[in-house]
């Protein structure tokens, strides 16, 4: 089995590895772009020789611009090349969705060499171009998806209506075709149950609350996924205005909580961030919730200060490398769910005494 450090390295994408604007509370910034093909049926409809098609114009786009500097290296990877643990893997480093990682059809993704850049192919719609960046990074998103668009848009003829705008299978994202999202840890929010009255007026604005795996996904480890509804009749530019702004509130919403609780409640803060602490590093068998809420913990105390030896990426890499996937491929062989709390346990003990070796 490859050790932990090797593991680590090969496993994480870039935005995993933490770092960027506001980063001790926005994790991570998307943009993604939905688009069709003018002359093909849209993937619900299509059959698989048209889906086929679809793939075979985006490896020839890649293989007449694969010494593009901008973009660096890109592979096209099929789904159908991949067993059911590699597509849960992709799925839980946000590389591709739940439903192109079931899609045994005609799904394909084009990845970049940091993963930044994923283009998903004859999943809902043709494409899906996205770019995640770490921390509050939402213009440098935009600005990288809309070069990737404008480059694939030189050879490809997309659906577009004047009046509609870009043309896709699910009305809701008809217009720019533009989902823009933020990842925000808000662990004082929480726990000062400010969230409750916060989530109906970001919801009134027009931007939708969910869990970081996006639609139909628990808010686990006080982590949040905060992301426009509304793409028919706003530009780009307004739509990410506006999530920018209503991210910028919940930040200084966030510090402020903290800093509240460490003035008014500050033992019971530490007694809370020294027992997540304490059964992380010593804990043989844990469950997915209780591992996220625990590091969501620690890491409210790495950003307080409290834990001054443990780095900042932890919770970033340990949302990630928890997860059913990862837990699977670093062990090489499939786990029961027992199995998996064990090898949960075991991993973020590793990770948390590398850390300490460190200092």
């Amino acid at each position: 089995m490859m050790s932990l450090n090797r593991f680590i390295s090969r496993a994480l994408s870039d935005w995993m590895k933490g770092g960027g604007p506001e980063a001790d509370i926005v994790i991570s910034s998307r943009i993604r772009l939905a688009r069709n093909l003018m002359d093909t049926p849209f993937p619900w409809v299509a059959t698989k020789e048209q889906l086929e098609t679809v793939i075979s114009k985006l490896a020839a786009i890649i293989e007449k611009s694969k010494n593009n500097e901008a973009l660096g290296r890109l592979e096209l990877i099929r789904m159908d090349r991949l067993n059911s643990l590699e597509r849960q893997v992709l799925v839980e480093k946000h590389l591709i969705s739940p439903h192109l990682a079931n899609e045994a059809r005609a799904g394909a993704v084009i990845l970049s060499q940091n993963e930044s850049i994923s283009i998903m192919i004859n999943e809902e719609d043709h494409l899906r171009i996205q770019c995640l960046f770490p921390g509050f990074q939402l213009e440098e998103a935009w600005n990288q998806a809309n070069s990737i668009d404008d480059w694939l848009e030189i050879n490809l003829d997309y659906a577009f209506d004047e009046k509609r705008g870009y043309l896709t299978t699910c009305s809701t994202n008809v217009g720019t075709g533009l989902r823009a999202s933020v990842v925000v840890h808000l662990p004082a929010l929480v726990m000062t149950k400010q969230m409750n009255r916060i989530l109906p007026a970001i919801n009134q604005l027009g931007l939708v609350v969910r869990g970081i795996y996006g639609e139909g996904s628990e808010a686990l480890g006080n982590i949040f996924q905060i992301s426009n509804q509304i793409t028919l009749g706003r530009s780009e530019q307004e739509i990410i205005e506006d999530l920018r702004n209503v991210a910028k509130q919940l930040i200084d919403q966030e510090r402020k909580a903290r800093q509240r609780l460490m003035e008014s409640s500050r033992i019971m803060v530490e007694d809370k961030i020294f027992r997540s602490y304490g059964i992380l590093s010593q804990a043989r068998v844990i469950e997915s919730k209780e591992a996220m809420q625990r590091i969501s913990d620690v890491r409210l105390g790495i950003d307080l200060g409290l834990l001054p030896g443990v780095s900042a990426t932890i919770l970033n890499e340990l949302i990630v490398l928890t997860q059913p996937g990862f837990l699977q491929q670093y062990a090489g062989q499939m786990l029961s769910p027992e199995e998996r709390d064990i090898r949960r346990a075991k991993l973020i003990r590793e990770r948390l005494a590398e850390q300490m070796d460190l200092n």
